[in-house]
């Protein structure tokens, strides 16, 4: 299947909608999920066009890998985290909803659930507090 330029994150990597941005560079955007499954819940993309898994680039794939990594780490110290799950998938019968390659980074508790997907959309300060958060996480 072909990537489709009109997607959310290929919009978000426009300007033409609003992120809560932790990370950019020239190949990788990572910012906070907007209905997250936990606290300091996180998306990394690359900026190149990628439906996913099947077709991204190489070098594309290993920046935003250790993109994530790096937001881990920060979700590690900026939310307490004693854990962290990392997800990705493809295609509608991966599990796929967003077609530009992402990976969720989730900062995790021992004996707390995530919420179910799409279930609870967070408040913009909460969002913008958050990203702050792991941005200053980041720089130390």
């Amino acid at each position: 299947m072909a990537y489709d330029p009109a997607n959310i994150f290929a919009k978000i990597l426009r300007g033409e909608i609003p992120a809560y941005k932790i990370h950019e560079d020239d190949h990788v955007l990572a910012f906070l999920d907007i209905m997250p499954r936990a606290a300091g819940h996180a998306l990394v993309i690359p900026k190149a066009p990628a439906r996913n898994l099947l077709d991204v680039a190489q070098g594309d794939l290993s920046a935003v890998m250790a993109v994530a990594q790096r937001i881990a780490q920060a979700q590690m110290k900026a939310f307490a985290a004693e854990g962290i799950t990392v997800t990705q998938h493809n295609e509608k019968a991966g599990g796929q909803e967003v077609f530009h390659l992402h990976v969720h980074v989730i900062p995790r508790h021992v004996g707390v659930e995530l919420r179910a997907p799409l279930s609870y959309k967070e408040t913009p300060e909460v969002l913008a507090a958050q990203a702050e958060k792991l941005r200053a996480a980041l720089r130390d």
